[in-house]
């Protein structure tokens, strides 16, 4: 059966996670992952005191609870629910702040935006041209809605006719859900369709478990390569071109 979807994780896949790291560094920053903590002591110590150690510990704590629950149960719990539990685990009511500590959270990634992978638009540009194109993404912070924003300020959002976030969907890569939502949405059966991904529980395993096709994409994390099972690894968007062209071969 010829391929005539293609299906891609975001993070490492389309944009480079984490990238925007040095850009925050550059302009005097904090992390990404300081600037979370203290966006929360901020908001709750304009009510009340409080120690921002105090907050530190109980972010880490909902971190730990999350990153298990998103990998043994493939549920990522949005982030208003997260803070939610890290003030609560602080015995403090929801500050008056909290609409736009939830805001302030959500965008952090699209105000100061992780870097589009080299020749990912151009390369968009050629496959939308023979193949419906579709994004299953994981929201381990920014919510979908956002993570559309911050797509089209690449400007490739348009390329895309279908999008399954996990916070939307109720589960994340490896579920089975994560899949159907876009191939239902594609009219596309699972032999028609390849999915292209960095991890290989999450995106191979989940994709082949479909009866996907699966490609391995290493441009910018490589930690699978030697263990996966798909179908094709290609490190490069140029590489990704003849690869799709060999499998639809």
């Amino acid at each position: 059966m010829s391929i005539r979807g293609i299906t891609f994780d975001l993070w490492d896949t389309l944009v480079h996670d984490d990238s925007d790291e040095r850009h925050r560094a550059a302009k005097g920053l904090r992390s990404k992952r300081d600037e979370r903590r203290h966006l929360v002591w901020e908001a709750l110590n304009a009510d009340a005191p409080i120690e921002l150690e105090a907050v530190i510990l109980a972010y880490d704590a909902v971190d730990a609870a999350f990153n298990k629950v998103w990998k043994e149960h493939h549920i990522t719990w949005p982030i208003a629910e997260r803070l939610e539990l890290i003030v609560r685990g602080l015995n403090r009511p929801q500050p008056k702040a909290w609409d736009a500590l939830v805001h302030a959270t959500s965008i952090m990634e699209v105000e100061m935006p992780p870097d589009i992978i080299e020749d990912c638009l151009k390369s968009l540009q050629i496959l939308s041209k023979d193949y419906q194109l579709a994004i299953v993404s994981d929201a381990i912070v920014t919510p979908g809605m956002e993570l559309r924003r911050l797509l089209g300020n690449h400007q490739i959002v348009d390329y895309f006719s279908a999008f399954a976030f996990s916070d939307e969907i109720g589960h994340s890569k490896p579920h089975p859900d994560m899949f159907t939502t876009v191939l239902r949405e594609m009219k596309l059966s699972p032999g028609e369709v390849v999915h292209i991904g960095d991890r290989d529980h999450n995106d191979i395993k989940g994709a082949q478990a479909m009866g996907m096709k699966a490609i391995l994409f290493t441009a910018t994390r490589d930690v699978d390569a030697t263990t996966t099972s798909a179908d094709a690894t290609c490190n490069s968007y140029p590489d990704l071109l003849d690869t799709i062209h060999n499998l639809n071969s």
